[in-house]
């Protein structure tokens, strides 16, 4: 069962999301927030496989909330999914950069809705990639890679180079084998050997990573 935390200001959201989620034989909402403060709070009481969070909200915004959740050892299981009515918000990085897992535009389609909230719920793969490849580009084109970040890519092999640039394409553990002729399992195996090394939370961070050390022409051309 996917436990489901819903963070958003306005009840309206709130209650077609929960009715959405809970219509679900394998999905439940556990709990509601009106503020990024009590997400944080009722995360800590009930530990959601997944909380998806409003971006912005009074009090306590998305993106701080998603720090604190980030931030806190004992909900490091816990997937912030971001929530905004923008595909193309430019607080979304800062959220990815926060710890979020991926995000979701309001307006999406309740099937695929369902689906990215699996899929988060398995850590798999980061959500609404093209969209997210866009924000990150948009960023990175006005921010030069970091020599440090750059530097410490020479960690990888060229293997988990590959791996990293494809996972930045949104692409799959099975995806990605099938690009690279190789087994899903080595597919993970290189990739969170990569997240390792480069010491990152998750797919989603490891993307932020890849695009600020300087493998954004190298994702381009992919």
């Amino acid at each position: 069962m996917i436990r489901v935390l819903l963070a958003d200001d306005q009840p309206l959201i709130r209650s077609g999301f929960r009715a959405l989620l809970d219509a679900e034989d394998d999905i439940a909402v556990v709990a509601e927030a009106g503020d990024g403060a009590q997400a944080v709070t009722l995360a800590r009481q009930h530990l959601p496989d997944i909380a998806l969070v409003d971006i912005q909200m009074p009090f306590v915004d998305g993106i701080e909330a998603t720090r604190r959740i980030a931030a806190d050892p004992q909900l490091s299981a816990v997937h912030v999914v971001i929530l905004t009515n923008y595909g193309l918000d430019t607080y979304v990085f800062e959220a990815l950069r926060s710890g979020a897992a991926g995000f979701l535009v309001k307006d999406i389609l309740p099937e695929d809705f369902l689906h990215a909230v699996r899929v988060a719920a398995r850590g798999d793969a980061l959500l609404a990639p093209s969209i997210t490849r866009m924000l990150i580009d948009r960023y990175v084109s006005r921010t030069p890679p970091s020599p440090a970040a750059t530097r410490s890519l020479d960690v990888l092999t060229p293997r988990e180079r590959e791996s990293v640039v494809l996972v930045a394409q949104g692409l799959s553990n099975h995806e990605i084998a099938t690009h690279l002729r190789i087994s899903p399992v080595t597919a993970k195996t290189h990739i969170n050997r990569a997240m390792t090394k480069l010491h990152a939370r998750d797919r989603a961070h490891l993307v932020v990573i890849a695009y600020e050390s300087g493998l954004r022409p190298m994702i381009e051309r992919g």
